[in-house]
Order: C-alpha cells, then sequence, then structure tokens
C-alpha cells in the first residue's frame, strides 16, 4: 500500500508546489513509483512538469467528480517513475459543486484507493487555503508536508493549519499525521531566520525536518523548463537538498 502525502499550506508563495515537483522527482529516480496529484486550481505542478494543458484529456476535476477514473487521468512524465493526474482552473469550481454532494469531505480518498495500491507514493499538491479542496486532501493522506517561510506571518498559518489537521484526525482521518515542517527559501544569513526557526521549534519541535530548503537560483529556473531541478540542474543546493528531503522520509516508510 502506498503512502498518501498532503503538501499544505493556506500560504501561498512558501514553495508547496517546488516541494511536490523535486521530491516526487527525486522519489521516482530512486525507482519508486510515483503519482502527483494536482489539486491546485492554479496547477503549477502541471506546468513544471512541461505537460501542456491544452493537450490534457482528463483532469483531477473529472476524477473527483467521478466523471473518469484514477487511471484515466494518469499522465506519465519523461521522468523517471513520476505520473500526473493534471489540473485546470475548472478545478476551482469543485469545491462550491463538492457542498450539495454526499461524503463530500472524503471524495478524493475514494478515487485514490485503486491508486495506492499501484503507487510507492501519492503526493497531493493542496491549494492555498483551507476550503473543501485541502480539507478532501487531509481526510484522503496518510500524512502531511507543511512547508514555510522563514517570516514571521508564517507562524500564524502554521497554527491555523495545525488546529485543521487535529480537527481532521480527531473527526475524519484518525490516521492522519504531521510528516514533518519543511523550511523553505532559507537564508541562514538573516537574523530573521533564526528567530523563527527559535520560534517553531519552541512549539512544534518535533515535527521538524532535518533538512532546510535554501534559497535558490536552480529552483526558481527549473519549472520555466519544465523540468525538476534534479534533471534542470542536479549539483545545485536545491537539487541537493530535495535528496536529502527524500532521504529523511524514506528512512521513515
Amino acid at each position: 500500500m502506498g503512502k498518501i502525502i498532503a503538501v499544505s499550506n493556506q500560504k501561498g508563495g512558501v514553495g508547496k508546489s517546488t516541494t511536490v515537483v523535486n521530491l516526487a522527482a527525486v522519489f521516482g529516480h530512486k525507482g519508486k513509483k510515483v503519482l502527483i496529484v494536482d489539486f491546485d486550481p492554479q496547477g503549477n505542478t502541471t506546468t513544471s512538469y512541461g505537460i501542456r494543458k491544452k493537450s490534457i484529456r482528463n483532469t483531477v476535476y473529472d476524477v473527483l467528480m467521478g466523471e473518469c477514473s484514477v487511471f484515466e487521468a494518469v499522465i506519465a512524465t519523461e521522468f523517471r517513475g513520476v505520473s500526473v493526474i493534471p489540473t485546470t482552473q475548472e478545478l476551482s469550481g469543485a469545491a462550491v459543486k463538492l457542498i450539495s454532494m454526499k461524503n463530500r469531505l472524503s471524495k478524493l480518498r475514494e478515487q485514490l484507493k485503486p491508486a495506492a495500491e499501484f503507487y510507492d507514493y501519492i503526493l497531493v499538491d493542496c491549494p492555498p487555503t483551507l476550503d473543501m479542496l485541502t480539507l478532501n486532501a487531509l481526510v484522503s493522506a496518510d500524512s502531511v508536508i507543511i512547508p514555510i517561510q522563514c517570516e514571521f506571518l508564517s507562524l500564524e498559518g502554521l497554527v491555523e493549519l495545525n488546529n485543521t489537521i487535529e480537527r481532521v484526525k480527531k473527526d475524519l482521518n484518525h490516521d492522519l499525521n504531521i510528516e514533518g515542517i519543511l523550511f523553505t527559501m532559507y537564508v541562514e544569513r538573516y537574523k530573521v531566520t533564526g528567530q523563527i526557526v527559535e520560534e517553531v521549534k519552541k512549539y512544534f519541535g518535533k515535527h521538524l525536518f532535518k533538512t532546510v530548503i535554501p534559497r535558490n537560483v536552480a529552483l526558481s529556473e527549473a519549472p520555466s523548463f519544465g523540468q525538476p531541478v534534479l534533471y534542470y540542474d542536479p549539483k545545485s543546493k536545491g537539487s541537493k537538498a530535495y535528496e536529502d528531503l527524500a532521504k529523511e522520509i524514506m528512512k521513515k516508510k
């Protein structure tokens, strides 16, 4: 049975999609079968794997609405071991449709069950909101990776998301755990970085990944070439950091 990991933070621009794209690439490169579920209507993960949205037949919206199976929406990428269920802006309307549906919070979990038998890892890129889509992702997941930037506003979002995870764990998904809190765009020389790290350690120390993701030019450039950084610039600090993160996660499984 594969492990389903949601990557979530209601604050945008914290490296959520970057983490999904690059973590998946490392898992795949290490011989694992990986499925990315692009559950963010912005579709950054879909684009980062070089998938042209005009060529997409089925999306995660179709899967969620029961209009096709998971496997009918899967697109195999050119990168070893990684497949993607793509998304388009159409997904933004799903939250409204779900409200009137029976079992509306477990729709994604129901659809991902067959895929969990086939893939070693399923990574769900959540939208930057705590809405019906994110709740579906949390209900379907075994664990959550929370990427945060080292800035004070991130702390408020972290507390709110942690409270949501605790509620989901209590009422809807007893197996849900925090895989880890991941510092992204990390710049050690900034004074605020050390202050934020200390604050997060104080309240969430046991959940912190040892690995941090540095601010890195290659990580910023790779999506425009439709490549994970492991393939775009394997010697970069960003690539090395995501390799370390993958090793840390694989040791837990």
